[in-house]
């Protein structure tokens, strides 16, 4: 079925049951918000800022977004764009799109002002909602991109150059549009991170959202009952798909504007959270708060917590096993997957496999998946080969992009450019991204393995491994070491940590810098390689 049919489902089953809470703890006064009918304001300076609404009014919302665009003739097919933060207006008016039959065009907070207008016209984006944290950005290119679309403003004081969305919608019928959805219908373009260049235009179809929204609620049990913490942006895949699981049963989801661990386990406490999905920095800093004292377990009502799952990265095994020390309760799951898959899920440990920590898993619901070598042939189990997945939520194509779908895409299998291997039971394991690989001495080195082994050293807070240019070697491994607060650490002692590590696997660099991470948690390789490839590195910088 359409994703949208869920929506329309739920506000009928369940109408009067919240939906959707937002929370921003950085607010605690009460001041004049959008939805003012429909908030819960905690103005006393105790609690966090904090609006909600219900599923019939979630419906509602997306019906006025709806005959909203259709009353300025947008039509089947046609890309409309969401660049907002993370807030209650963010899912009505992604289902507000859809409900026109147009393609949802979600994107990246952290675009410059010449990305967003590099996405607006590789998708012929027609309509672009923006938040008032974007003004700036957009001004500066507003004259360009506002006249050949239609830009409506979600917040308050609407710029000049721009029309007020809320105003706007109010005028606008509660009711569904009569548009004819099927599951074939395209539904959303997502963009690829960039990491090897300017992003993708990745499209979707409906019934890839549908399926993601059933594979999400069988993968982690969820029921009507659970309450979903919802913290990273849901311009990705990973934080929509995850909060299908919500959709899909009729759960109420938490969408927190903040990631601190005192955020989160104010949160978790205070709105019953059952599921939370952490990105590995969050899940760091929530362990170095609890080891320090800063957070303490008896302080919050944490009970009901009953899953904790990480994806959109390797996760270092000795964290999982930190984890369970404090919260051996907890149902544990990793998810793999791409933009390109419909995000997370394609592959997944489950939550009865926590002795395969370390494992990305095996295919998920609905999904298939091979090891391929360099000519497409499948490889014996054990050895590494490039991941293939194959099932309903791989895309239809990079829009307007033959040549790079014909790529990725070969037979109905999703070439996922990431390199695994897979046990004897089954279970896959990710090697590294196949850019990613080090060529040392004619050794392939996978920093991910790397990164693997030193995150389990007690001062290490977060690691990357890159390549360095080397005259003898052709590259050699560094490591970019960022040591937990209050800690100290030499290189020396680095080093002494990897003997146990093979020869040929031990870094030949050890760089004490911060690792810098994107809004979905991955490092951002591309960065640390332009900062240090060809860089003279200095003793000093061994030194912390």
């Amino acid at each position: 079925m359409p994703i949208t049919d869920l929506l329309e489902r739920n506000s009928k089953l369940f109408g009067n049951e919240i939906a959707l809470v937002e929370i921003n703890p950085e607010i605690h006064e009460a001041q004049r918000v959008t939805w003012k009918e429909y908030s819960l304001i905690q103005p006393t300076g105790t609690a966090p800022y904090r609006r909600e609404i219900t599923w019939s009014v979630f419906d509602e919302k997306a019906n006025r977004a709806a005959n909203l665009l259709l009353s300025r003739g947008i039509r089947k097919g046609q890309k409309v764009a969401i660049l907002l933060m993370n807030c209650l207006e963010w899912l009505p008016i992604y289902f507000g799109i859809l409900k026109t039959g147009a393609v949802a065009v979600p994107l990246n907070f952290r675009y410059s002002a010449s990305e967003i207008e590099y996405c607006l016209r590789l998708a012929d984006v027609d309509v672009l909602f923006f938040g008032p944290e974007f003004i700036g950005r957009m001004e500066s290119i507003a004259d360009s991109v506002g006249r050949e679309r239609l830009l409506l403003f979600v917040g308050d004081s609407c710029p000049s150059f721009a029309e007020d969305y809320h105003q706007a919608a109010a005028n606008c019928s509660s009711a569904a549009p009569k548009v004819l959805i099927e599951d074939d219908d395209e539904a959303a373009i997502y963009f690829s991170s960039g990491t090897t260049g300017f992003p993708k235009a990745i499209l979707h179809r409906h019934a890839a959202l549908s399926q993601a929204a059933k594979m999400e609620a069988i993968h982690h049990e969820t029921t009507r009952e659970d309450v979903f913490l919802c913290i990273p942006p849901l311009y990705h895949t990973g934080a929509k798909m995850h909060w299908f699981g919500s959709l899909f049963t009729g759960g109420k989801a938490v969408l927190l504007k903040g990631n601190s661990p005192q955020a989160i386990f104010d949160a978790v406490s205070r709105e019953g959270c059952t599921i939370v999905w952490l990105l590995v920095p969050w899940a760091q800093d929530i362990l170095a708060a609890l080891d320090q004292g800063a957070l303490r377990l008896e302080d919050y009502r944490l009970g009901q917590w009953r899953l904790m799952h990480i994806g959109a990265q390797p996760v270092p095994p000795s964290l999982v096993k930190r984890w369970m020390q404090y919260f051996p309760h907890h149902k544990y799951d990793t998810n793999y997957g791409l933009s390109e898959s419909t995000g997370p899920g394609c592959v997944h440990l489950g939550l009865d496999h926590i002795e395969k920590i370390g494992a990305i898993g095996v295919p998920g619901y609905g999904w298939e998946a091979k090891i391929v070598d360099e000519q497409g042939k499948e490889v014996p189990q054990g050895q590494v080969g490039e991941l293939c997945v194959r099932g309903p939520g791989v895309m239809l194509c990079y829009y307007r992009d033959p040549a790079a779908t014909a790529e990725v895409l070969r037979d109905g299998w999703l070439h996922t450019g990431d390199m695994a291997e897979q046990d004897a039971d089954g279970f896959y394991f990710l090697v590294d991204r196949k850019k990613d690989v080090i060529i040392s001495g004619g050794e392939n080195l996978y920093p991910v393995q790397i990164e693997s082994f030193l995150s389990a050293h007690p001062k290490i807070h977060d690691v990357a491994v890159i390549g360095l240019p080397d005259k003898r070697l052709g590259e050699i491994a560094a490591a970019i070491v960022q040591v937990k607060e209050g800690e100290t650490c030499t290189a020396e002692e680095i080093d002494r940590f990897c003997l146990d590590l093979p020869r040929y696997k031990r870094p030949r660099k050890i760089i004490f810098a911060d690792v810098p991470r994107n809004a979905t948690g991955k490092i951002e390789k591309p960065a640390l390689r332009k900062k240090y490839c060809g860089v003279r590195l200095v003793e000093a910088q061994n030194q912390a």
